[in-house]
């Protein structure tokens, strides 16, 4: 592992703690803008088109533009990016929070979401480069901690702001309460964040780089924006021309290799054992969970009449559960990490078709319902982390940065596909405003659809468990290596410019 330059007296935790808040701030802001959604239109007088953009174009800058967050940290240092990307993000909550009308905060959302791209990505990145073995699973675990509970916490932090009205601002809170929380966290960056340089001489990859952003977009923006728009032909227009820059994509990543250049994604990366079928496996988790929480806020508050904090508080038994299960699923025994993912799956599935059964007929959100989504929650948390240290883990710490890229855009997709497939076929089982009985059995039918996705996922776990065996849990390439020939198992250092084991 290439030595991290770090500032003298930098300690990794507080540096994972930093790092982690800022991770925080922007999946908080993935969803906490849902609930002021209302409060929005109400006062900006947007339409429905409009409001739908408010909502999206965060999304939509955030999931194409992650790859080249992570080359950017990679050529120019992964602090000094995650520092201008923390930098970017407060400054555009603030331009939301004061946005005079719509196009404003579209616009700002979007600046939004670009921010977040060039910052989310050096977070994987550092942790990569400052933990091995042991730490960095136990990192990765916190990791997933965070991205769990971002999804349930921004509904209830959205909720508690919006109703408080602070000051007669209505929903402007949401966005202007990451002001503080930014500054906090740049002045800390200063203080606590290591140097960790970039290589300035390595290729940026343009071609790579224009293509595959705007193949992620003609995918994403149809797919957010389809099903509120009723599904219009350029959608479909859209799809079928980021299928075509998809393959045109790997066609120019192919001439950049054959020419001895540096590829936006290295066949080193997709090589590394079990990280295709890792990826895919936690693209299906993230997808249902991420869907889950959309259609069951939804069945709520449209369907039960439950106010939208009401609705986050509920939600934050299945969050917790997975957020746990991250942290803790390394005390298991041992010999059951490599089953752990498969055995979480065989779980999480029935149990979303479970909590479907419990609701399809229209009753409240009850204590058995609340068992259930914790236990499923804490399912899915046994099988996500384990993929992902097993994914990132076997990376050779060279091409972190290009690893982290492809991981957090598969998770952003992943989040961003399944609340708009899930979402669709939830919509389209029900036509608000509708009984809770109606609203109940659209929820059975999307937890019927997460189900069977979810077996597909257990399926692609099980093949990571067969692959790369030479590779140890939570350890490095060079470590598993070592660890098969008997030699000593390089360990890093809790100093300055060494990682932490």
């Amino acid at each position: 592992m290439p030595a991290a330059a770090a500032r003298g007296g930098s300690r990794p935790g507080p540096v994972l703690g930093l790092v982690l808040s800022g991770q925080f701030m922007a999946l908080l802001d993935v969803s906490v803008v849902n609930v002021a959604a209302p409060s929005v239109r109400s006062d900006l007088h947007a339409s429905g088109a409009a409001l739908q953009l408010v909502i999206a174009g965060y999304t939509i800058a955030y999931a194409v533009l992650l790859i080249t967050g992570a080359r950017l940290g990679a050529r120019y240092g992964y602090s000094r990016m995650f520092r201008h990307g923390l930098a970017g993000f407060t400054a555009a909550s603030l331009a939301c929070g004061l946005a005079p009308g719509t196009g404003w905060l579209i616009g700002f959302r979007v600046a939004q979401g670009v921010a977040a791209a060039v910052m989310v990505p050096q977070v994987m990145s550092v942790i990569q480069r400052l933990f091995t073995g042991a730490a960095r699973v136990r990192a990765l675990g916190l990791y997933s901690a965070v991205l769990a509970g971002g999804l349930a916490i921004g509904q209830v932090v959205g909720g508690l702001l919006v109703s408080a009205d602070l000051f007669g601002t209505g929903w402007r809170p949401v966005f202007l309460v990451n002001v503080p929380l930014g500054l906090v966290l740049l002045a800390a960056s200063r203080r606590l964040l290591p140097a960790l340089p970039g290589d300035a001489g390595r290729g940026f990859d343009l071609p790579g780089l224009l293509t595959l952003a705007a193949a992620l977009g003609l995918l994403v923006v149809p797919l957010v924006l389809g099903h509120e728009l009723g599904w219009p032909g350029w959608g479909w227009a859209m799809l079928a021309g980021s299928a075509a820059l998809f393959a045109v994509f790997a066609a120019v990543e192919g001439r950049v290799a054959a020419r001895g250049g540096q590829p936006l994604i290295t066949g080193r990366v997709l090589g590394a054992p079990g990280l295709l079928p890792a990826a895919g496996s936690i693209f299906l988790i993230m997808a249902g969970f991420a869907g889950f929480m959309f259609a069951f806020a939804l069945h709520q508050q449209a369907g039960l009449g439950n106010s939208a904090l009401r609705a986050g508080l509920l939600s934050v038994p299945v969050s917790v559960g997975f957020g746990a299960a991250s942290l803790l699923w390394q005390r298991m025994p041992r010999r059951l990490h490599r089953l752990l993912p498969v055995l979480g799956l065989a779980v999480v599935a029935p149990g979303y078709v479970l909590v479907g059964l419990l609701l399809g007929g229209g009753g409240p959100v009850g204590p058995v319902v609340q068992t259930v989504l914790a236990v499923t929650g804490v399912a899915a948390g046994c099988a996500y982390s384990p993929l992902f240290a097993r994914a990132l883990g076997r990376v050779d710490p060279a091409d972190a940065a290009d690893a982290s890229g492809v991981m957090v855009t598969v998770l952003q997709l992943g989040q961003v596909i399944g609340v708009t497939l899930l979402g669709t076929v939830f919509l389209g089982a029900v036509s608000y405003p509708a009984s809770s009985a109606a609203s109940g059995r659209a929820l059975l039918v999307t937890t019927a659809v997460i189900g069977a996705a979810l077996v597909v996922a257990a399926g692609l776990a099980g093949v990571t468990g067969r692959a790369g065996s030479a590779a140890v849990e939570g350890r490095t390439v060079a470590e598993g290596r070592a660890a098969v020939e008997g030699r000593a198992v390089p360990r890093g250092r809790d100093v300055p410019g060494g990682p932490v084991e």
